[in-house]
């Protein structure tokens, strides 16, 4: 029987957009299955495998994106979704796959689970690029979001706090006027694709919220202080408001957590 952390590295190091997305779906499958063996016997890359022809750049190089009114625009906006979910299929495997063994197999299905929604998504709006005549790869992307994995690679509490509970946490507080503003623009069927990433991002944030109240449980720390302070030393870009709160609160991420910091 394979090792589960085979075959999450096996997906992480598995570059084709369409190939990783049957890849992640399989492999939640097979361990929901149990098809796969709760070992850990090898480590995970540095970074994922990503399409090759995806140019990279930091944050702050990135073109500025209009309001999406214009086809230039609408364009850039789901190639910008896009790239938020492909990236956060290869963050959820590597957060089964480098603090699993640590956590244990309930992590290990909560965060296989994400992975294959993130697939789901990225596949909807792939489709939503395609009808636009576009595609994944067709515009630049940032890197940032990588880099959180790999400053917070040494400790679950940290990859925890950043990961769930700010970048995916900020999904739902934007989300939601993105909506509004595609529907308004009469596509109703963007609306469609954005109400279920928001959906799955409140039951994303929960996990997040739920195993990391376990890590400090766990280690005799208080949640909301250590979570601050993780934000203060593994997160540089600040906690902007508004927050959706009732949709925070619905992940377990209550005012307590980020309203100091903000």
């Amino acid at each position: 029987m394979t090792s589960v952390s085979r075959a999450i590295r096996d997906v992480l190091l598995t570059g084709d957009k369409t190939a990783k997305v049957f890849a992640t779906r399989k492999l939640a499958r097979d361990w929901r299955m149990g098809r796969l063996e709760f070992t850990f016997d090898c480590s995970m890359p540095e970074r994922p495998e990503w399409p090759g022809e995806l140019e990279l750049r930091l944050p702050r190089d990135m073109p500025r994106r209009g309001k999406g009114g214009s086809e230039k625009g609408r364009i850039a906006l789901w190639h910008a979704l896009a790239h938020i979910e492909f990236v956060a299929i290869d963050l959820a495997l590597d957060m089964a796959g480098r603090f699993g063994e640590s956590m244990g197999q309930v992590f290990v299905s909560d965060f296989l689970s994400v992975a294959a929604d993130e697939a789901m998504h990225f596949a909807l709006l792939e489709r939503k690029l395609d009808s636009l005549d576009s595609h994944y790869g067709a515009l630049p992307a940032h890197d940032g979001l990588w880099s959180a994995a790999q400053d917070t690679a040494h400790d679950v509490a940290a990859r925890l706090a950043i990961v769930p509970m700010v970048l995916e946490a900020r999904g739902l507080d934007v989300t939601p006027a993105t909506l509004e503003r595609v529907r308004a623009q009469g596509d109703e069927n963007g609306a469609k694709i954005l109400q279920r990433i928001l959906d799955d991002e409140i039951r994303h944030v929960a996990y997040g919220a739920k195993h990391f109240q376990a890590v400090c449980t766990e280690r005799g720390e208080n949640p909301p202080e250590t979570w601050r302070k993780l934000v203060k030393t593994h997160f540089s870009g600040g906690l902007k408001p508004p927050f959706n709160d009732s949709a925070r609160s619905a992940a377990g991420l209550s005012r307590d957590f980020y309203a100091g910091i903000a």
